[in-house]
């Protein structure tokens, strides 16, 4: 899920492109499920629910509307780079392989929890996950893995060039992965990213 707990609840209701509206924090907990979990919605009125944003405003720390939010989003990355899917092969195998499997399947505890997410597959995030879009994707590995590459809180991630980023991300991005039926229904006051899968 990459809703960022420490500011949820001061950041929503908000406008959403590409819902085309304007969503609670519910909304865009459920939209978690569905895409980047490639799950199931919840009731908004459920009791699991209610208590996932009950423990974002225990989270909420004083934030504000307005407020910039460290680590908020996925972080910059240049988008003029065109992705080399052999090289980002070739970096998958290298730095990401050991944590997500060498075939995208991710890496389980005994008991078939994930400790390290699938990055492609049928337990993966769906074509309609912001994850799937290759510059999101890219600037998230850009700014968070690998784990361990840097000495730098919380987890010493980062560490990758842009091109690196982009053609890792070009790489898994294109693996194959679920549908997501109701994508039709994104965007729909125009405005759809140019690295949107669909």
């Amino acid at each position: 899920m990459t809703v960022r707990t420490s500011e949820a609840t001061s950041q929503f209701p908000s406008y959403a492109a590409r819902a085309g509206k304007v969503i609670s924090l519910a909304d865009r907990i459920n939209g978690c499920f569905l895409r980047s979990m490639n799950g199931k919605a919840l009731p908004v009125d459920s009791a699991d629910m209610k208590a996932m944003v009950a423990y974002f405003n225990w989270m909420e720390k004083g934030c504000h509307l307005n407020d910039k939010i460290p680590g908020r989003g996925t972080g910059k990355i240049d988008n003029t780079f065109k992705p080399n899917l052999t090289h980002g092969k070739d970096i998958y195998a290298a730095q990401c392989a050991s944590c997500h499997g060498a075939n995208g399947e991710g890496t389980k505890r005994a008991d078939s929890s994930y400790i390290y997410p699938p990055l492609w597959g049928n337990q993966s995030f769906n074509i309609g996950a912001g994850m799937a879009r290759l510059y999101t994707a890219a600037a998230f590995v850009k700014n968070n893995m690998p784990i361990g590459a840097q000495n730098r809180f919380p987890l010493a991630q980062g560490g990758l060039s842009d091109q690196d980023a982009v053609d890792v991300a070009g790489y898994f991005t294109t693996q194959w992965r679920s549908d997501f039926p109701a994508k039709i229904h994104d965007w729909p006051n125009g405005g759809k990213p140019k690295d949107a899968r669909y």
